[in-house]
């Protein structure tokens, strides 16, 4: 039992000497991790789809309707990614309700420019504009997608 013990202890020592010098050794190299996460991170997120609580039809009207006003949405499909959210972007910037880059990304000042402008059709959604997309905002851009249905 003594000699199974002591065999023990010798490996446990080994291993924890390994892995020590393994998480040394790793250190050096964690730093530029972050960094290649954060580049794969950011080249992934504008390419997802954001419909924003709009059901694939209701998506579609969207798209159409950015189409028929001469935003390219990309393809109608019903799913909003980043060709469609930058047909949005330009479409809300002249009016004056987005500010920042065009890159078909939906962060919270995209969102605030969907808001702006729901709130300007003067259809009593009384939107916080808060960058938020919460139940009120989505309910909001489904009913006002819903109302081009007749443009696909």
């Amino acid at each position: 039992m003594r000699a199974l013990t002591k065999a023990l202890v010798s490996a446990t020592a080994a291993v924890g000497i390994a892995v020590g010098g393994l998480a040394t050794a790793g250190t050096a190299m964690a730093a530029p991790a972050p960094a290649q996460q954060q580049a794969v991170s950011a080249e992934v997120a504008p390419l997802a789809m954001v419909n924003l609580g709009l059901s694939t039809a209701q998506a579609k009207h969207w798209q159409c309707w950015l189409r028929a006003l001469g935003y390219n949405p990309g393809t109608i499909d019903g799913q909003l990614g980043t060709n469609s959210w930058k047909a949005a972007q330009r479409f809300f910037t002249p009016q004056g309700f987005y500010n920042d880059s065009i890159d078909g990304v939906v962060g919270p000042n995209t969102i605030k420019a969907l808001q702006r402008y729901l709130n300007s059709r003067n259809l009593g959604y009384d939107l916080a504009v808060d960058g938020i997309a919460g139940t009120r905002t989505k309910a909001a851009f489904a009913h006002y997608a819903d109302r081009f249905s007749h443009l696909c």
